[in-house]
């Protein structure tokens, strides 16, 4: 059953994580913000589940607790990033940030990173340009567990892609999705509930259709979205190959199947032509495009058009990208961030390992 835990003690628990582990006071509240942000959204996949995860990592010295994180190249409107092989989670919003003070000189900013690690949810960082009027986009290639359409090859990570919009009266249109049927991290659910993956996420190591959620640690492999190239898989393997290219090729990281994994215990790839993961952001001046204002007003014009859209048979509204993320955010800071069992489970033990107190 799951156990309820608040927002501050969660935040708490986990920045003192970062500490341990020897992060600087203003890194660790950044990485606990960004990484907190996701168990407050219903991303439960990416929240403090994976924090045993990241500590693991650096137990190895593939994270680098104290990192030089550096602008290597750049010009007016662009910038390469070397994240010294920092927490992805400190990374990404350095970079993001270079990317809107790019754009508030000269309209647009654009961010590839190499040399990082895991950064949480897309969203988080697409996000930071909305209280400066702009438009965000953040991706990120990641470890090798998908299958290109017609292969039976790990090639690809799950490799998101997030867009925030600002509107004026309406919320923010915010999209967050990886360019997978399904992301890891939700087979990692279905493995603690001990429950069947939907048809269409995996296949096996002969690429057949399968529901195991346990199909990757028998050398199985996520499916694009679309699941196959019936339902337009080649689209999503298209999708997570401009991301892997944006986010890697572009900045000088690891690419494909050599895009470092991220369980500890998973040998590096031999052969990496670059700098741990990759990632890579946008941030647009709404007024380089039209003024602000009338872009805001019909994007409110654009959401409640579609939010009025007549719903499907049984259904009751039309959902805008964002709508259920920001309502689990009111609802889980008002009563509270549910967390599986198994999950709590890993944490006390990190915790007693770390000779940090867990909050029960």
């Amino acid at each position: 059953m799951d156990q309820v835990y608040t927002y501050e003690s969660l935040y708490a628990f986990t920045k003192a994580v970062f500490l341990k582990m020897g992060c600087s006071d203003v890194d660790a509240t950044t990485a606990t913000t960004v990484l907190v942000s996701a168990d407050l959204r219903g991303i439960d996949s990416h929240g403090v589940a994976r924090l045993s995860g990241y500590v693991r990592l650096w137990e190895v010295n593939r994270i680098n607790a104290t990192p030089n994180i550096q602008v290597v190249h750049e010009t007016p409107s662009t910038a390469v990033v070397d994240g010294d092989a920092g927490l992805g989670l400190v990374v990404a919003p350095f970079a993001m940030q270079i990317a809107i003070e790019k754009a508030k000189q000269v309209g647009t900013g654009w961010v590839s990173v190499r040399n990082t690690n895991h950064f949480g949810i897309a969203g988080y960082h697409a996000m930071m340009a909305l209280e400066h009027q702009m438009i965000g986009m953040a991706m990120t290639n990641a470890s090798a567990l998908v299958a290109p359409t017609f292969s039976i090859e790990r090639m690809l990570g799950t490799n998101p892609i997030a867009v925030a919009i600002p509107a004026g009266e309406q919320p923010p249109f915010v999209a967050d999705m990886a360019t997978t049927t399904a992301a890891n991290g939700k087979l990692e659910i279905l493995q603690r509930k001990n429950a069947a993956a939907p048809l269409g996420w995996v296949q096996d190591k002969e690429g057949h259709a399968s529901t195991d959620a346990n199909i990757l640690k028998k050398e199985g492999a996520l499916l694009p979205l679309g699941s196959d190239r019936e339902h337009g898989s080649h689209k999503g393997y298209a999708l997570g190959a401009i991301v892997d290219i944006f986010s890697a090729v572009l900045s000088g990281g690891s690419y494909g199947p050599w895009a470092p994994p991220f369980p500890a215990y998973v040998p590096m790839p031999e052969n990496m032509p670059g700098k741990g993961l990759g990632h890579f952001f946008g941030a647009m001046r709404v007024d380089a495009f039209r003024p602000a204002e009338e872009f805001t007003t019909h994007m409110d014009n654009w959401i409640t058009r579609f939010r009025n859209a007549k719903p499907a048979p049984g259904l009751d509204r039309v959902l805008i990208p964002g709508d259920p993320e920001r309502e689990y955010e009111q609802e889980r800071m008002e009563k509270g961030i549910p967390i599986v069992a198994s999950v709590v489970d890993d944490l006390k033990a990190l915790g007693e390992k770390l000779g940090i107190a867990w909050m029960d």
